[in-house]
Order: C-alpha cells, then sequence, then structure tokens
C-alpha cells in the first residue's frame, strides 16, 4: 500500500472546531433574533415559530438516536410529535395573536395539563406496543428527551412573549450571555487551563476556562445591560451581575450534561446536522438550562 493510503485523517484543531460552531450558533440565533425583531408582528411570530419547531424537532431526534445508539428504547416518533405539539400549543396560547394575552401562571398550567396528557399518551402507547417489554424505560426515555429539549427550549418563547416587557431584548441578552460564556471558556481555558473539571465527561473543561466564562460573560450582561436602558425592564446593575454569573455557570452545566449523554452513546458529536461541526444539541446545549433561569428571574425578580 502506498503511504497515501496508510495515511490517517488529520485531527481537526480544537481551536478550527470551536470556531466553526461559534459561526454556526451565532448563523442560527442570528436567524431567529431577525425573526424576533421583524416589523412584522404576524410574519415575524410564525417565523419564529417555524424555526423554534425545527430546532426542537431536530434536537428531540438527535436525543432519540443518542438513547438508541446507547442500546435503550424509546418511542420516537411519539416524542417528536408531542415535542412539536408542545412548541406549537404554547406559542398559540402565549403569542396573543389568537386567545389573547395570558398571564404567566395561565401559561405555566396550559402547559402542566399538556405534560399529563402527554404522559398518558405515553402509556396507551405502550399498551398497543405489540413487542416493546420494557414500557418503564421506553416511557421514561421518552419522557425526558421531551423535558431536556422541547420544554426547555419553549421557556424562550415565554420570555419573547412575556406581558408588559419588551421579550426579545431579554431573549437576544440570555443568547448573548450564554454564548460569551462559551467563548470566555474556551479562551481562557485554551491559554492558561491546567486544572481538569471532570475529565471523565469533558477533558478539555478547566477550573481555569470556568472562571473566564463567568468573568467574560459578567461584563457582556453589564455592557448590554447599561446600553440596553429601559428596554430591560428591572434590569440594574446589581440584576446584570447577579445573571451574568448564574447564566455563565448554568451554561457551564449545560455543556457537560450533553458530553455527559454523547460519552454514553460513545458518540462525539450529537448528529451531523453541520458537517464536521455536530448536530443541533452541539450549538444549543449551554442554552438549554439558561432558558428557564432566565424566565424565572425574568417573572419572579425583575417584575
Amino acid at each position: 500500500m502506498s503511504a497515501e493510503t496508510n495515511a490517517k485523517p488529520t485531527a481537526v484543531p480544537k481551536s478550527i472546531i470551536f470556531v466553526r460552531r461559534l459561526i454556526s450558533s451565532v448563523a442560527l440565533w442570528t436567524i431567529v433574533l431577525l425573526s424576533i425583531f421583524a416589523s412584522n408582528r404576524l410574519l415575524s411570530s410564525f417565523l419564529f415559530l417555524l424555526i423554534m419547531m425545527t430546532v426542537a424537532g431536530l434536537g428531540l431526534m438527535e436525543f432519540y438516536n443518542l438513547v438508541r445508539r446507547r442500546g435503550l428504547v424509546c418511542f420516537k416518533g411519539w416524542g417528536i410529535f408531542g415535542g412539536l405539539l408542545l412548541m406549537g400549543s404554547t406559542f398559540f396560547y402565549t403569542s396573543g395573536l389568537f386567545v389573547g394575552e395570558k398571564p404567566p401562571s395561565g401559561v405555566n398550567d396550559f402547559e402542566t395539563s399538556f405534560l399529563i396528557l402527554f404522559v398518558l399518551g405515553l402509556c396507551i402507547r405502550q399498551f398497543l406496543s405489540k413487542s416493546n417489554t420494557a414500557g418503564i424505560l421506553a416511557i421514561s426515555t421518552t419522557l425526558f428527551g421531551l423535558f431536556y429539549v422541547p420544554w426547555l427550549l419553549n421557556f424562550i418563547q415565554k420570555i419573547n412573549f412575556f406581558p408588559d416587557v419588551h421579550g426579545q431584548y431579554y431573549v437576544l441578552y440570555f443568547i448573548l450571555v450564554t454564548k460569551f460564556s462559551d467563548l470566555g471558556a474556551y479562551v481562557t481555558g485554551s491559554l492558561i487551563g491546567k486544572h481538569k473539571m471532570i475529565p471523565r465527561i469533558s477533558p478539555g473543561k478547566t477550573w481555569e476556562g470556568f472562571g473566564g466564562a463567568i468573568v467574560i460573560s459578567t461584563a457582556v450582561s453589564v455592557t448590554y445591560a447599561h446600553f440596553m436602558g429601559a428596554r430591560l425592564v428591572g434590569m440594574n446593575l446589581t440584576h446584570a451581575i447577579i445573571l451574568g454569573v448564574i447564566l455563565s455557570c448554568a451554561a457551564v452545566v449545560g455543556d457537560l450534561i450533553e458530553s455527559l449523554f454523547k460519552r454514553e452513546a460513545g458518540v462525539k458529536d450529537s448528529g451531523r446536522f453541520f458537517p464536521g461541526i455536530g448536530g443541533i444539541l452541539d450549538l444549543m446545549d449551554s442554552l438549554l438550562f439558561n432558558a428557564p433561569l432566565m424566565y424565572l428571574y425574568l417573572r419572579h425578580i425583575l417584575t
């Protein structure tokens, strides 16, 4: 054999992988934000819904594929159908385009009712299964997928349509803080990172990088809050610092959680939606847990 045949593929440097993922993430969320800030409210709302449902559906598909690669069972089709239905029904309930503006408590009650019906539907799905004998496992993995992807992602809709505030500015805020947390962790970890956080889950993450994530995201939080001013209802310097720390910490945890799932499934990336980069979950893992944290802070502290 020739030397060319025996040669192993050259590994892509981590810096290039990070830049690719950052660009893809910026592109994805730029499209989301453009839909939010579009001048035509009806067009803006439906474009936003389309993007959110696409992200939720693809993310759920990747998660259930990880479950199956792990050798576990799940009701993939039912889970994806339920996730899309959850996203769509919450949009129609919260957007105010069809049923009028609803308070956050009403939205949460509506979502709870949906989840109860979804669990009941999972049980009926198991009743009708002729071959699956692992009902508890199938129901559990399917339900967890619904909670992990569309339910957490759904909080972005709740923020965007939050009554009596400019919700779109808070959506932009938490995305910026979260993504700069990723950037701060990578740059600081690459430059001075020596002490590993949890090497059995993610060998590349360091405590120095974690500190860098907090500093950078908090600086972005304070800067954005300063320039947005009254557009961020209830925000001040103290809240900006607290949120910067909270969101940066949660972003790192969210990234570690997805790394745990991938390691158990024996894969490097959650999918191949972006060639050479990874899947939808790889791009939004740090955002999933930050969306509900931002919503809860907005609802119970800022307003």
